[in-house]
C-alpha cells in the first residue's frame, strides 16, 4: 500500500509548493532521487521547484520551477544536476532569514534535502526557526547515517573500489607486492569493511575498530609463512593509525623487505553511473519523501529498514552512528587467512 494509503489525506491541501536540493559531498544516485521527487510532486498535482547549489542557493534565490521535462535522461548520471555548495552563510541565523525570504517570496511552504548528517543538520535548524515542513533524503557514499540499512550513492562507491581493488591485484601479483588502498568513509568504515570483503584483502583497517601496526605486520607475516604471493591492505580514512601513507611508512620502517605501495581513491569513489541498487533506492526515497511530507511528516529523514519505510526523527537519526555488523568483522578476520 503506498504511504499516503496510511498517513493523514487531510494534510495534502497545506502543501503546494515543494522545493528539491543537494547539499554536502555529491553521490551517485542523487539525481535519480531528483528526479523521484520532481515526478512524485507532479503526480500529486503539486509545483515542484529545484534550488542550485544547496543552501548557498537558497540565500542567493537560485531557485527555479521544475517540470517532467526537467529531469528526464538524469536517472543514470552521477553527480548532481542541481549542484552543491558549503554555506558559511546558512550557519547564520541571517543567512537563513534571506534563505525563508527567498523561498516564501515564491510560494515554496515546503523542503526535501538530500544529502548527509551536515545537510540534515542544517535543515533541522531551519525548522525550528521557520516550521516549514522539511524532509531529508540520505545521500552520501560513507553509509554513515542510522534509521537506514543503506544511504544513496554507498553500493556504487563500493562497486568502484571493489573494480579497483582488482585492478591493483592484478599487478600486485605481477610483482609479489604489498598495497595499501586508502578509502573514502570519513569515520564509517562500511566501504572499506565490504569492499575488503568483496576484493579479498589481506588486512581491512576502520574507524570502528583498532588494529594495531603490529597486529597488522602479525597478518601478513602469516600470510607470508603460507607463501601468498601479494598483499593487500584496505584502509578507511579517519582511522586511530593514520592515513594509508602513514601506515604504508610505519610498516616499511619497521619491515624494509616489503615492497609497498600506496593507492589513494579519493574522489573517484564519488563519481560515475549509480548501480542498479542506487537508482532503485534513490527513486524509492524520493517518492516516499513526497508521500511523507504531503502525510504529514516533517523534520525527519526518511529511511528503508528491511525493507519497510521508516521516518527517523532528527534526535534519532544524530544520536547514533551507523554501526557496522558483528558479522561483517568476524567474516573478514575468517577470510583474510
Amino acid at each position: 500500500m503506498p504511504i499516503l494509503g496510511i498517513l493523514n489525506f487531510l494534510k495534502l491541501a497545506e502543501i503546494n509548493n515543494i522545493a528539491v536540493f543537494t547539499s554536502g559531498g555529491d553521490a551517485p544516485g542523487m539525481n535519480a532521487a531528483i528526479r523521484a521527487v520532481v515526478r512524485a510532486s507532479i503526480f500529486y498535482k503539486k509545483k515542484i521547484f529545484g534550488i542550485y547549489r544547496g543552501y548557498e542557493g537558497m540565500i542567493d534565490n537560485d531557485i527555479v520551477e521544475l517540470d517532467v521535462r526537467s529531469v528526464g535522461n538524469i536517472i543514470q548520471r552521477g553527480g548532481t544536476i542541481l549542484k552543491s555548495a558549503r554555506s558559511d552563510e546558512f550557519r547564520t541565523k541571517e543567512g537563513r532569514k534571506k534563505a525563508y525570504e527567498n523561498l516564501t517570496s515564491k510560494g515554496i511552504d515546503a523542503l526535501v534535502a538530500i544529502g548527509g548528517d551536515g545537510t540534515f543538520t542544517g535543515l533541522h535548524s531551519f525548522y525550528k526557526e521557520y516550521q516549514m515542513p522539511v524532509i531529508c533524503i540520505p545521500g552520501t557514499i560513507d553509509n554513515d547515517l542510522s534509521g537506514t540499512d543503506y544511504t544513496i550513492g554507498y553500493d556504487t562507491a563500493t562497486n568502484t573500489v571493489v573494480d579497483a581493488v582488482d585492478k591493483i591485484r592484478d599487478t600486485a601479483l605481477s610483482h609479489n607486492r604489498l598495497f595499501f588502498i586508502e578509502v573514502m568513509g570519513r569515520d564509517s568504515g562500511y566501504i572499506a569493511i565490504n569492499s575488503g570483503i568483496a576484493g579479498g584483502a589481506t588486512a581491512i583497517m576502520i574507524p570502528e575498530e583498532e588494529m594495531s601496526i603490529n597486529d597488522l605486520i602479525a597478518r601478513l607475516d602469516k600470510g607470508g609463512r603460507s607463501k601468498k604471493s601479494s598483499s593487500l591492505v584496505i584502509v578507511a580514512e579517519g582511522g586511530k593509525n593514520g592515513s594509508a601513507m602513514e601506515i604504508a611508512d610505519e610498516v616499511t620502517k619497521r619491515f624494509p623487505y616489503y615492497d609497498t605501495k600506496v593507492t589513494i581513491l579519493g574522489h573517484l569513489q564519488r563519481g560515475g553511473s549509480p548501480t542498479y541498487f542506487d537508482r532503485v533506492l534513490a527513486s524509492k526515497m524520493g517518492v516516499y519523501a513526497v508521500e511523507g511530507l504531503l502525510g504529514g511528516k516533517t523534520d525527519v529523514m526518511v529511511g528503508i529498514k528491511d525493507n519497510v519505510t521508516v521516518f527517523n526523527d532528527f534526535d534519532t537519526v544524530m544520536a547514533k552512528n551507523h554501526e557496522i555488523a558483528e558479522d561483517a568483522l568476524r567474516i573478514s578476520k575468517i577470510l583474510s587467512i
